[in-house]
C-alpha cells in the first residue's frame, strides 16, 4: 500500500522544521520494531531499514530519515507514550511515538479502576497526547452513563465514550480520533476489547479468543506494538495488555490531573504544609466540606511518592551506567 502525501502518514509542521537545506534521506515513519530491523512506511511504499543504533532507541510511530536501507537520524518526537519497564531493571520504556489521542481502554464492569485510570491520564499528560477513555462492553450494563461520568470526572482533560466494540456503528464514535492524519494508541488491561476495537476501526482481523467465564475478561493475542490504517483514514496502535504501569518522570503529568488538589495546595496557609492536621489546610478543609474525595487525596499521593522513588531510581541506574561506561573505555585505552 502506498500513500500520495507524507501528511497521510500523520506528518505535520512540527517534523518539517526539523529538515534543513542540508537534510538528507526520505521521510519515513516506523511502523513496526524488531531486534535487528525495523519497519517504515513512506510515500514510495513500505520499507526495512537497518540502523546503526539499537532499534530500542526507536518507538512505533516515529519519524526518520532513511536513505539506501538504513535510517540516518530520528526526528525529534512531538509526543511520547513511556512508562517505568516491568521488573526490577530501572528503566524507561517507550510505548509509542507521535501519538495525537491516547485512548485508555477499560470495560462497564469489575475492570473499572479509578487508580489506574488516574495513573493512564499522568501517562498520557507527561507525554503531551489527549486522554480519551474508552469503556466497552457498555452493552452489558443497565448503566454505562454511569462508567461515563465516573471517568469524565477524573480530569478536565478527559473525554469518555461508552460503547459495544461489537457494534460497528458504536466504534463510528472515535473515527473523529483517527480519521486522516490522526494517530490514535490503544492501552489498558488484556481482555478489555482492545484487539476487538482495533478490527472495527482497521478492518484487520486480528485473533480474539473467547471471553473467560470467571471474569468476562476475553484474550487476544497482541504481543507487540505495529501502527495500522484506519478505514478512516488515520492511524491506530494496539498495544499487548499491561500487566503493571509505573511510572517515571511524571510529577507534570500527575499535577495535571490532579489539578484540583494542585490548586488548593496554592490556598495552604503555610507553604510546608503537610495537608494532614495542619491549621488553615486547604485540602483539608475541601475534603471537610465534601468538595474533595478523601481517596483521591490518598490516590495523589501515592502516585507522587511512587514517581519520586521511580524517578529517582532510573536516574541513578543512568549514572551508575554513565560512569561504568566511562570506566570500561578508560580500560581500553592502548597503554
Amino acid at each position: 500500500m502506498t500513500y500520495s502525501t507524507l501528511a497521510d502518514l500523520g506528518w505535520s509542521a512540527h517534523f518539517a522544521r526539523q529538515l534543513d537545506d542540508d537534510s538528507t534521506g526520505t521521510p519515513a515513519r516506523l511502523c513496526e520494531i524488531h531486534r535487528d530491523r525495523v519497519e517504515a512506511l513512506s510515500p514510495a511504499g513500505p520499507l526495512t531499514l537497518r540502523s546503526p543504533d539499537s532499534t530500542g532507541a526507536y518507538a512505533v510511530g516515529d519519524w526518520v530519515l532513511a536513505r539506501d536501507g538504513l535510517v540516518l537520524s530520528r526526528l525529534e518526537r512531538l509526543t511520547t507514550v513511556s512508562r517505568r519497564a516491568a521488573g526490577e531493571a530501572a528503566q524507561r520504556q517507550l510505548i509509542a511515538a507521535n501519538v495525537d489521542t491516547l485512548g485508555i481502554v477499560t470495560s462497564c464492569n469489575d475492570d473499572f479502576n479509578v487508580a489506574r485510570l488516574e495513573r493512564y491520564l499522568a501517562l498520557a499528560a507527561m507525554g503531551g497526547s489527549l486522554p480519551l477513555i474508552i469503556l466497552t462492553k457498555a452493552d452489558l450494563t443497565d448503566e454505562p452513563d454511569d462508567f461515563r461520568r465516573q471517568a469524565e470526572a477524573l480530569s478536565p482533560m478527559v473525554s469518555a465514550i461508552a460503547l459495544n466494540a461489537h457494534d460497528a456503528a458504536a466504534v463510528d464514535q472515535l473515527t473523529p480520533w483517527c480519521k486522516s492524519g490522526q494517530t490514535l494508541a490503544l492501552v489498558g488491561s488484556s481482555g478489555v476489547g482492545k484487539t476487538t476495537l482495533q478490527n472495527a476501526l482497521t478492518g484487520i482481523i486480528d485473533a480474539t479468543q473467547d471471553i473467560r467465564s470467571d471474569d468476562a475478561k476475553g484474550r487476544h493475542t497482541t504481543t507487540a506494538r505495529a501502527l495500522r490504517p484506519t478505514l478512516a483514514g488515520g492511524w491506530l496502535i494496539d498495544t499487548p495488555g499491561m500487566r503493571e504501569l509505573r511510572l517515571t518522570d511524571a510529577a507534570e503529568g500527575i499535577d495535571a490531573v490532579f489539578d484540583d488538589i494542585v490548586s488548593l495546595i496554592t490556598q495552604c496557609k503555610f507553604n510546608d504544609c503537610a495537608h494532614e492536621t495542619e491549621p488553615g489546610c486547604a485540602v483539608q478543609a475541601a475534603i471537610a466540606a465534601g468538595a474533595l474525595d478523601a481517596g483521591r487525596l490518598k490516590r495523589w499521593r501515592k502516585l507522587k511518592n511512587e514517581d519520586r522513588y521511580s524517578t529517582e531510581s532510573v536516574h541513578d541506574a543512568r549514572e551508575r551506567y554513565r560512569k561504568l561506561g566511562k570506566m570500561y573505555k578508560a580500560h581500553k585505552k592502548p597503554r
